[in-house]
């Protein structure tokens, strides 16, 4: 299978010279193992954890094992031995000023995290690999992974075996990753829940709306929305207000990481019933903002996303916060530029700041401050 370099790589070997450990997590399938073994090839040591050879060995003396992974060593699936963070704090410990000893990654933020905040606080660098953004994409593909999805292993293989190759991710995800996380009794009705997030991606999140509709507790589905975040399914975008408290109390608009999943979850499967189905304009909005997340969280950009409504209507659909300045953007599936499409930026944006019309026509009607602009181009940008 041929390597495509990843956007991320700078980051990850800067974090190498700056900090002692650098852990790497992300989404089953979205690369880590591929890169790592690509990147570090000749200067590091690759163990992995889902081989139960090396579970056993460092468990049957984890003294000796230690003794034998001591620096510039990749852990791969790092939470499935979870006593071994105790052991790479005393080894960094032991030498601090010795920089990138050892890379850890994990399918899992929550018991990643968790782990480290209890062992490794201060030595460690934290990166989240995705699936590929956009320009990781082959070109003739990046139209098609607007529903198709961007997992590598799919893109490689220009989407064949779309609906099988999402299947068994989702049973994969299910009986693995979802049992560790959270100790999901009923996965049939997990499962329901993530199709109906499905058919909701780009809205509002009201909880007690989903759990009324699944037949659950409020409770039980805010447990599975952490537990779709911790392991890289959902995102949720909070509302911008001046008021940070504000930013807490109000409703977050729901994402997915990768629109492929939206599409299986919803019966999305080829570009007819992409672009003439009730999800077209949702999916697309998706699609967009989760690019401009993978961007910002690839360069470990210092800035956060948002979006905007007030009670009389007006909505933008993203923010980004850059901490000095902000941009505003507008997220269009139509193909036809009208004036109306911008005036909720045009109303609450600043003089000095940047606005984006993000749409799929040809056209440009931009301003200085304000480009009206296909989102190819934004995203090749």
């Amino acid at each position: 299978m041929r390597y495509i370099h990843r956007t991320i790589e700078k980051t990850l070997r800067q974090y190498l010279a700056t900090f002692p450990c650098v852990g790497l997590t992300g989404p089953r399938q979205s690369g880590k193992s591929t890169m790592v073994k690509k990147l570090l090839a000749g200067q590091y040591r690759y163990v992995s954890f889902d081989d139960h050879d090396n579970v056993r060995e460092f468990y049957e003396d984890p003294k000796k094992f230690m003794r034998r992974h001591t620096d510039r060593v990749v852990f791969d699936e790092i939470q499935r031995v979870p006593e071994i963070f105790n052991y790479v704090k005393l080894a960094v410990d032991e030498d601090r000023q010795r920089k990138g000893k050892f890379v850890l990654t994990g399918s899992s933020q929550f018991a990643f995290m968790r782990s480290v905040t209890e062992s490794l606080a201060g030595r460690i660098g934290l990166l989240s690999l995705l699936p590929f953004e956009y320009r990781e994409i082959p070109s003739n593909l990046r139209e098609e992974s607007i529903y198709r999805g961007a997992y590598p292993e799919l893109v490689i293989s220009s989407y064949a075996h779309f609906k099988s190759w999402y299947s068994a991710y989702i049973d994969t995800y299910l009986h693995r990753d979802v049992r560790d996380l959270g100790n999901v009794g009923e996965l049939r009705d997990f499962r329901r829940c993530l199709q109906l997030l499905a058919t909701r991606t780009a809205q509002l999140l009201n909880m007690s709306d989903v759990a009324r509709d699944l037949g659950v507790a409020v409770n039980t589905v805010k447990r599975w929305i952490s537990i779709l975040e911790a392991s890289y399914i959902i995102f949720l975008l909070p509302p911008f207000y001046k008021n940070l408290g504000k930013r807490i109390t109000k409703s977050p608009k729901l994402y997915f990481f990768d629109a492929g999943l939206v599409s299986f979850l919803t019966g999305i499967n080829g570009v007819e019933v992409f672009e003439q189905g009730p999800m077209y304009g949702a999916l697309f909005e998706n699609y967009v903002v989760s690019e401009i997340m993978k961007r910002q969280m690839n360069t470990k950009a210092d800035s956060e996303l948002f979006y905007f409504r007030t009670s009389n209507g007006v909505e933008i659909d993203l923010i980004l916060d850059r901490k000095t300045e902000r941009e505003y953007f507008e997220i269009k599936a139509s193909e036809s530029y009208r004036s109306e499409m911008t005036r909720p930026i045009e109303t609450l944006k600043r003089e000095s700041e940047q606005g984006f019309l993000l749409y799929r026509g040809k056209g440009e009607h931009s301003t200085p401050d304000l480009q009206i602009i296909n989102y190819r181009k934004y995203l090749e940008q």
